[in-house]
C-alpha cells in the first residue's frame, strides 16, 4: 500500500489526446480473422459471416466500483476487461473484440496509464480478444474505465436468461463468496493503514480471496466444455451481483420459481477461515456477495449424468413451478424466500 513518490510522472496535456492514444496502443496486434479494421479509423469493422454476434459494456467508477487504495492499476485493467468478458461467456459465447474509453483527471500521469492499459492488453492477450478501439477524454475528479465486449455464436448455441423450465437443474461453475470477503480483507487492511502507515499487512492467509478479489478470471472455458459433454444450457447468467440476484434475474425471465440447496453452495476453505475470523454467516457472504464471475445455469434433467462428478460444476437446486416461488432451502430443511440483496451500484448510502 505504500506508494513510491519518486515515480516518473509524465504529464498527459505535454502527449494531448491523439498522442496518447498511439502511445497507449502502440503493440496492440489483431488475432481474430474477423477483425477487419481495429484502431485508427472512425470505427472498427467486424465480419462474422454467419455466425450471430452479442455485445456489453461495463462501466467502473472509481470510488463506486474500486478502490485506488488497494487495487493496483495494473489489476484494475485486467479485471475491467475480464468483467466484461464474462458476460459474453453468460451468453454461452466466444468473446472476440473490445473497445476501451477511460476518462481521468490530471491526478493521473501517463505511467499510471501504462500501467492500466499493461492490464487490458494482458487480459486481452489471455483472452484472445482484439482491442479494436475506445475513448480517452478528461474527468474532473477521478478515473472512470468503460469497457465493450463483443463475441459470436451459432443462433442454436446463445443461451438467454429466459429458458429455464420448472424441472431443470441449477448448476454453478467453480466456488463462490470469496470474491466479497477479499473485499473485506482489502478494506480492514486500509483502515489499519491510515492508523498506522508504516504497518505491513501479513496477507497470506488470505491469498485467494484476495486474487478473487483483484484479479478474477472469466469461465471462457466453460463453452467448450459444455459442448464436450453434448450439454445445452437451458438459461445461463454469470455470478456478478451475488447468487440470489441471478437466480432471481433468472426466475423471473424464465417464469419458474427455484429452490437453493443451502448444503450445496460450494465455499473455497479460505472462504470459510476467513467468514469464522470476521464473524460472517457464510451463506450470507455465498448468496449476496457478487464478482466471483462464476457461471449460473440450467440444463434439463436428462443431461445430469452427462455432468455428474464433473470438478467444473456443482448441482446447488433446482427449478419449479412459478407459483412455488424462489427459495433457500436450510441445512435445517427451512424455507426462507430468496431475497435479491446482492451489488446495486445505485443504492444510498
Amino acid at each position: 500500500m505504500l506508494e513510491d513518490k519518486n515515480q516518473q510522472r509524465t504529464s498527459l496535456a505535454s502527449l494531448g489526446e491523439f498522442g496518447l492514444i498511439d502511445h497507449l496502443t502502440q503493440g496492440i496486434e489483431l488475432k481474430q480473422p474477423g477483425t477487419l479494421t481495429g484502431i485508427g479509423d472512425d470505427a472498427a469493422v467486424l465480419d462474422f459471416k454467419d455466425k450471430k454476434t452479442v455485445v456489453s459494456t461495463d462501466m467502473l467508477v472509481e470510488g463506486v466500483h474500486f478502490d485506488l487504495a488497494y487495487m493496483p492499476l495494473k489489476h484494475l485493467g485486467y479485471k475491467a476487461v475480464v468483467v466484461n468478458i464474462s458476460d459474453i461467456c453468460a451468453m454461452n459465447a466466444t468473446p472476440t473484440q473490445i473497445t476501451v474509453s477511460v476518462a481521468v483527471s490530471n491526478r493521473f500521469p501517463l505511467e499510471a496509464l501504462e500501467e492500466l492499459y499493461g492490464g487490458i492488453k494482458l487480459a486481452a492477450k489471455t483472452y484472445g480478444v482484439d482491442i479494436v478501439g475506445g475513448d480517452t477524454t478528461s474527468s474532473q475528479k477521478g478515473m472512470i474505465l468503460s469497457i465493450t465486449a463483443l463475441g459470436e455464436a451459432q443462433a442454436e448455441e446463445i443461451t438467454y436468461r429466459n429458458g429455464a423450465g420448472d424441472s431443470d437443474l441449477l448448476i454453478v461453475t467453480g466456488d463462490i463468496g470469496a470474491a466479497y470477503m477479499g473485499l473485506q480483507v482489502l478494506e480492514r487492511e486500509k483502515e489499519v493503514f491510515k492508523v498506522n502507515p508504516n504497518n505491513q499487512p501479513d496477507l497470506d492467509a488470505y491469498t485467494y480471496l484476495i486474487e478473487r478479489q483483484l484479479k478474477p478470471e472469466a469461465r471462457k472455458d466453460i463453452k467448450a466444455l459444455l459442448k464436450s459433454l453434448e450439454i445445452q444450457p437451458t438459461a445461463m447468467i454469470d455470478v456478478s451481483d451475488g447468487l440470489s440476484s441471478e437466480i432471481i434475474h433468472i426466475c423471473k425471465q424464465s417464469g419458474v420459481g427455484c429452490n437453493l440447496y443451502e448444503e450445496k453452495i460450494p465455499a473455497d476453505p479460505q472462504l470459510i477461515s476467513a467468514c469464522e475470523e470476521f464473524n460472517i454467516d457464510i451463506t450470507t457472504v455465498a448468496i449476496n456477495g457478487g464478482e466471483d464471475y462464476e457461471l449460473l445455469f440450467t440444463i434439463k434433467m436428462e443431461d445430469y449424468d452427462k455432468l455428474k462428478g464433473n470438478p467444473n460444476f456443482t448441482v446447488i437446486g433446482h427449478m419449479a413451478k412459478e407459483s412455488e416461488g424462489v427459495h433457500l432451502i436450510t441445512r435445517a430443511n427451512t424455507k426462507i424466500p430468496l431475497k435479491s440483496r446482492g451489488w446495486n451500484a445505485l443504492q444510498e448510502e
